[in-house]
């Protein structure tokens, strides 16, 4: 299952052009194409902050309408009343600037479909009335194209009207400086639909193109593309200047998303090779490391993968199932109903903390291990208060009752509790209760080697995200409590929690995501390393749920970069991953309820417990 999982991932990554950067597109490479067919003519192109419109005018009776012939002509849908006049109103607003919060221009493409000597005079006459606005210097470029003026005429009009040419024209040094833009119909170079690969032929052809514009030092529009995010991502991986859209609110959201979409990570770490002892044994097992990535299903796999060069220790695990991740209630679960069900292996409704869906209170494993003498650590990159950590050890309606989800802890204790979450355990005087039961406190990361079992640790400012400068605070955690309880007999619990891969799902933030899976990762190598020391540690790797409907449109193993595309900022129903290593990995194969992994971890432990009291005896 492993293999196919990958190459499913795989060919999706496939579908795109060679990967490049375009974080430095904008809505100002964006291009409003008939944009006077829009409900709301320049408006809705201003709103999403567009560096390009068009329009098509008619010249008749001495005016210029609107349409895009003389049939289409309306009454009162003259150039004046649906462009001039909101774009003067809107820069006399702005005091001067055409956009408040933006620094460029705005390149206003007037299509011609009457002859040039008829509209032209016309154009000039309207637009020199506001010479600050659309003259030299003004916050708007005109550019003509349709029935534009032979080249060897440019000269016969204002240097501040610009023409709109064509790739294959050869033009003398001076018309070239009166042209604005350069257009074609991208039907010309190629019948790609917007989907899979442009063939490598047409490809190479466009790509010519393109760079025979560029090096006139002029910006190129193609005109009839596909018009989707697939095709918008495409032509930006092409180097195209100004996208062709008539899907405004959609490319304006998809271009204002490239800064956070995309990242390319330059320093990818070491992986562990694993020596897969035990792994397809069903033999004994003591102790049982459960890794819970908050938010993370395949598509921040991959991005972390992809952002790694290309391997993760994760995907050195073979023994691979998925998780259906609903919660009693509704179908998409939060990481309460999410933690709840594999810390108590039954499902609850969203919100409710270690309580099935009638309120009632449910054990968790490190309560349920207790009477066999094991013993237990909860380790979070976030709260330790918060929903998933909170569910191994709390009983509470509601994940906001923070300071009685850290009083409860007093009554389900684990051995080792590691995150943030300080004000509530000193709120709740919890702490001062624990140090009289014999728990050692940290408050500061920097205590970490010196405490000695049972200890907590709750340090707020060491579980920031990753790059806002924490550093292997998720790793050092897990290796500390690892060492400090592999000396009890009995064998041990913990559950150790990358808390902040939702955290950046919520954001829409790529690089948030992937430095978080990466930080991640680390810790799963060390998990893997520890089994490997023993042979008797199962380690489960899974998720909650996944968080921000993520897919990626582009990648490059061998730069780490990747670049997603987030479908909303909440969770999704989509199943996540369950990846397993060491005796009984090949238990958590298959597809199944988020409960059952519970099911599966008490039961291999039963198994364990009941044949070495049965031979104690």
């Amino acid at each position: 299952m492993n293999n196919l999982v990958l190459s499913a991932l795989l060919l999706g990554a496939s579908l795109v052009t060679v990967a490049q950067p375009t974080s430095q597109y904008s809505p100002a490479q964006a291009h409003s194409h008939n944009d006077y067919e829009q409900t709301i003519p320049f408006g809705q192109a201003y709103d999403q902050q567009f560096g390009s419109i068009e329009a098509d005018v008619v010249a008749r009776d001495g005016r210029l309408f609107v349409a895009h012939d003389s049939a289409a002509i309306r009454a009162g849908r003259t150039l004046e009343s649906l462009y001039i006049m909101p774009i003067v109103e809107k820069i006399r607003e702005n005091k001067g600037r055409l956009y408040p919060e933006a620094d460029y221009k705005l390149q206003w493409l007037i299509d011609l479909k009457t002859p040039a000597q008829q509209s032209l005079p016309l154009l000039v006459r309207l637009l020199s009335r506001y010479p600050a606005i659309f003259g030299p210097g003004g916050q708007v470029q005109v550019v003509v194209s349709g029935n534009t003026p032979a080249p060897d005429q440019y000269d016969s009009y204002p240097s501040w009207i610009q023409f709109d040419g064509r790739p294959d024209v050869v033009y003398s040094p001076g018309q070239l400086a009166r042209i604005g833009l350069i257009s074609q119909d991208f039907t010309r170079y190629t019948r790609w639909n917007g989907k899979g690969l442009i063939v490598k032929r047409e490809r190479q052809t466009i790509q010519q193109v393109i760079r025979q514009v560029h090096q006139q030092g002029k910006k190129i529009r193609f005109w009839a593309t596909p018009d989707h995010v697939n095709a918008w991502k495409t032509l930006m991986n092409l180097g195209v200047d100004y996208i062709n859209t008539d899907q405004i609110a959609p490319l304006g959201q998809f271009l204002r998303q490239r800064q956070t979409a995309e990242y390319q990570h330059m320093t990818p770490h070491t992986l562990y090779q694993p020596t897969y002892r035990n792994n397809d044994n069903r033999s004994r097992v003591r102790n049982v490391i459960l890794l819970i990535g908050d938010g993370m299903g395949l598509a921040q796999i991959y991005a972390g993968l992809t952002a790694n060069r290309g391997e993760l220790n994760l995907t050195k695990l073979l023994n691979i199932g998925f998780s259906k991740t609903s919660a009693a209630d509704t179908y998409i679960t939060d990481s309460a109903a999410g933690g709840t069900a594999m810390a108590t292996g039954q499902k609850t409704n969203n919100r409710a903390i270690g309580v099935d869906s009638t309120g009632k209170p449910l054990s968790a494993i490190p309560t349920l291990i207790r009477p066999w003498n094991m013993v237990s650590g909860l380790i979070s990159a976030g709260a330790i208060t918060d929903a998933t950590p909170a569910a191994f050890y709390a009983h509470q309606p509601d994940r906001m009752f923070e300071r009685e989800i850290a009083r409860d802890f007093l009554h389900d204790p684990v051995d080792i509790l590691i995150g943030g979450g300080y004000r509530y355990f000193s709120e709740e005087k919890v702490l001062d209760t624990l140090r009289q039961r014999g728990y050692q406190i940290g408050t500061s990361f920097a205590q970490l080697a010196a405490l000695k079992r049972p200890f907590v640790l709750l340090d707020d400012e060491s579980v920031v995200a990753v790059n806002k400068g924490r550093k292997d605070f998720l790793q050092k955690s897990l290796q500390k409590t690892l060492n400090d309880l592999q000396a009890n007999p009995a064998g041990f619990f913990v559950m150790a929690e990358g808390a902040q891969i939702d955290y950046g799902g919520h954001a829409n933030q790529m690089g948030y995501v992937v430095q978080e899976m990466l930080d991640f990762d680390q810790a799963i190598g060390d998990a893997i390393r520890f089994a490997d020391s023993n042979g008797e540690t199962l380690v489960i790797v899974t998720a909650d749920h996944e968080t921000g409907g993520l897919s990626l449109l582009d990648g490059d193993l061998k730069r780490g970069y990747v670049d997603g595309h987030f479908s909303t900022n909440d969770h999704s129903g989509v199943m996540v991953p369950v990846f397993a290593y060491g005796p009984h990995s090949l238990d958590f194969r298959g597809v199944y309820e988020n409960t059952a992994i519970q099911h599966k971890i008490m039961a291999i432990l039963n198994q364990y417990k009941s044949t070495h009291q049965a031979a104690s005896h």
